[in-house]
């Protein structure tokens, strides 16, 4: 029950960031919807196809659905005033959703058996994936790749994940602190990746 109430945390967050950018690059009503859904479940679909797993698995988790559509309604007629007031609040929401999508993602490269690589891509596509594909629909350069450390914590949930395959509830659970923690940290200290590397001859 409660990786299921993290879960609807997460898609209610990625459907409301990517919602509150269309609405900033001035969508038309469909594509807010549509910004909003594929911030939800892009990196999911693409990782599904990278692993093995079908694509139209989307169109079973009815509930998460139900649950991005309902966010994104309530975002279009949520007064921008507000939502701007929601921002602050939606890090917060936005971390736990990169934790436990980024989880979800590596346990189900190890139910496939893949290997460690394999895991950690799978854990920063279903993390991050969304995102990015968010950032490129709306024209904009995806700082996820620019200079955000937001994916190496989506990365670190899928390398513990990776290393101890057989892990227990409790330390998935201490895993997902870890990742929330960690990211929220690197938003207050605005922890950013070098953006270049400078070659001395």
């Amino acid at each position: 029950m409660i990786w299921d109430i993290f879960n609807y945390i997460g898609i209610a967050a990625f459907a409301i960031s990517g919602a509150m950018m269309a609405m900033e690059e001035t969508y038309d009503l469909f594509g807010v919807y549509v910004l909003g859904f594929v911030t939800t479940f892009g990196g999911g679909v693409i990782r599904n196809i990278l692993i093995g797993l079908p694509a139209s698995m989307l169109w079973e988790q009815k509930i998460a659905i139900y649950t991005a559509l309902t966010a994104i309604t309530i975002t279009i007629i949520t007064p921008m005033l507000w939502l701007r007031m929601w921002k602050r609040l939606l890090v917060l929401f936005d971390a736990i959703g990169l934790s436990a999508f980024s989880i979800q993602g590596a346990l189900f490269a190890v139910d496939q058996r893949l290997p460690i690589h394999a895991i950690m891509v799978a854990s920063v596509l279903t993390g991050i994936g969304g995102g990015l594909i968010r950032d490129v629909l709306a024209g904009r350069k995806p700082l996820l790749l620019k200079e955000d450390v937001y994916a190496v914590w989506s990365m670190l949930s899928g390398f513990i994940i990776g290393l101890h395959k057989e892990i227990t509830d409790v330390e998935l659970f201490f895993v997902f602190i870890l990742v929330v923690t960690m990211r929220m940290i690197s938003v207050h200290y605005q922890l950013k990746l070098p953006l270049k590397i400078v070659w001395h001859n």
